[in-house]
């Protein structure tokens, strides 16, 4: 790690931890130094210190507590989500009932205290991830997305795909509530989603999740993991897709056992991405089959 004085190295990342007990900014800035990825480490003890710091350094991410007198860690997550480019945030606490709110603010991780060498590692590895991700040209992300549909796919020209697959981005855990419980899913267990006022309900295989997040935002955060819009109420996980149906100039995707209505004006987009490789025709159906719509 280079010292605060010291140029930070290329590809190292800039971090700056925010807590307000001594004992915990100390531990974590411990943690991080020793960790080859990161290149240089600075410390504030409030949220109104660390938007006076980003005035005069270059940050790649902070890791804030949550729970400190004053701008706390949501309060200090909001200002930074007006930046026109924002450092990442992690959020290290011991509270984990902020967890949907941190999802809310994009935050990359959500670390719990006590905090464990390995568990910080994980949450640098996904700032890393996050990082690469945001320099990768959109083209080549439709691409691979299309081209990695899951096992046992109808769609022609995709092979079988798993959250482990070195063509897809790095995944992601989502923070949802079920009974005043915290639990957690991961983006690449999500198949479709669909607008719910100002929520989204997040669909598995066998359940969904109400989030405190508009669809628009899940569309442009999830892009790159191959989410697209079919539909003003819907996006779906093209890696799920099993088949495309036409009848009658109308569209539809199927994924599992649930039959998905494709707007006129997305459908064109859709059929290109997903069928335009050689032999792809013959995976558009010629009946609308059963299942649930997408209104």
């Amino acid at each position: 790690m280079a010292n605060e004085g010291e140029a930070p190295a290329r590809e190292g990342l800039r971090a700056l931890v925010v807590d307000d007990e001594l004992p915990a900014l100390s531990e974590v800035s411990y943690l991080l130094g020793s960790d080859p990825r990161i290149a240089s480490v600075r410390t504030a003890t409030s949220g109104t210190q660390a938007l006076t710091m980003l005035e005069d350094h270059d940050v790649d991410v902070i890791f804030s507590d949550i729970s400190m007198p004053g701008l706390d860690g949501m309060a200090l997550g909001r200002v930074l989500a007006r930046f026109a480019s924002p450092p990442q945030l992690v959020f290290v606490t011991a509270h984990e009932q902020h967890a949907v709110d941190a999802f809310a603010l994009a935050a990359t991780d959500y670390v719990m205290k006590p905090v464990r060498e390995e568990r910080l590692r994980e949450a640098v590895r996904r700032v890393v991830a996050k990082r690469d991700e945001a320099g990768m040209p959109a083209a080549a992300v439709a691409s691979s997305a299309a081209g990695s549909g899951a096992a046992g796919s109808g769609v022609p020209g995709s092979g079988a795909a798993g959250a482990d697959s070195p063509a897809e981005v790095a995944d992601e855990t989502i923070p949802v509530e079920l009974g005043g419980v915290t639990r957690f899913v991961s983006r690449s267990q999500i198949r479709w989603v669909e607008a719910s006022g100002d929520y989204a309900r997040l669909h598995t295989g066998s359940e969904s999740h109400l989030v405190r997040i508009p669809l628009a935002t899940l569309e442009e955060r999830w892009g790159t993991a191959g989410f697209v819009r079919i539909h003003r109420s819907t996006i779906i996980a093209l890696p799920h897709v099993t088949e495309v149906r036409m009848d009658h100039g109308r569209c539809s995707v199927v994924i599992g056992d649930v039959e998905l209505q494709v707007s006129r004006r997305h459908t064109r987009a859709l059929r290109d991405l997903l069928l335009r490789r050689p032999g792809a025709a013959a995976s558009a159906g010629s009946g609308a089959g059963s299942g649930a719509s997408a209104g």
